[in-house]
């Protein structure tokens, strides 16, 4: 695989206010911008994503792919795939190759096949200032505990070493220690 050279990447899959919580909660990202994510051809319309800028020194590319296709339904084709793409969108040339690899690699954790294209980053439209950071403004929201605190709790689960486990204190998982 090809070095990495950029630390800006984008996701969309889901909610972006799940989606954004979701990358806030980890080690090493340094800022998540939500909004809509434009890509070209047939996937030139916005849809749902954030872009994410992280130090691959301390999270690697890999397991915020992995986080991404574990916390939204990354293997299934449903009618809202036009405001909710399950993409990855790539800065440039050199990370398309990289992440189509591994995709490749990680389709072997995953029993149905992983539907998360690889997309050229067009443009970006950021949603208003007041839903940002949506999750960590409102936890106790219905909202935020039945869709978003189970990704959380996942992160908290699998991905713990990636996990800032201090702002997410708040969550309990049942046989789950935190430090």
């Amino acid at each position: 695989m090809k070095k990495l050279t950029s630390t800006t990447i984008a996701f969309g899959g889901g909610c972006h206010w799940c989606t954004e919580a979701v990358f806030q909660s980890l080690i090493g990202v340094h800022d998540v911008k939500q909004g809509w994510v434009q890509s070209t051809e047939v996937n030139n319309t916005f849809s749902e994503a954030v872009i994410v800028l992280f130090n691959p020194k301390k999270i690697p590319l890999k397991v915020l792919v992995e986080i991404h296709l574990r916390t939204h339904k990354s293997t299934v084709q449903h009618s809202m795939r036009k405001k909710y793409r399950s993409a990855i969108y790539y800065y440039e040339q050199a990370q398309q190759e990289t992440l189509n690899e591994l995709l490749t690699d990680l389709q072997t954790k995953f029993e149905d096949t992983i539907i998360t294209q690889v997309l050229p980053f067009v443009a970006f439209k950021a949603s208003r200032e007041e839903i940002t950071n949506y999750y960590y403004s409102n936890p106790k929201k219905p909202f935020c505990e039945q869709y978003i605190n189970p990704k959380l709790k996942l992160l908290l689960r699998e991905f713990s070493a990636f996990t800032e486990t201090e702002k997410l204190k708040h969550i309990e998982i049942e046989g789950f220690k935190k430090s």
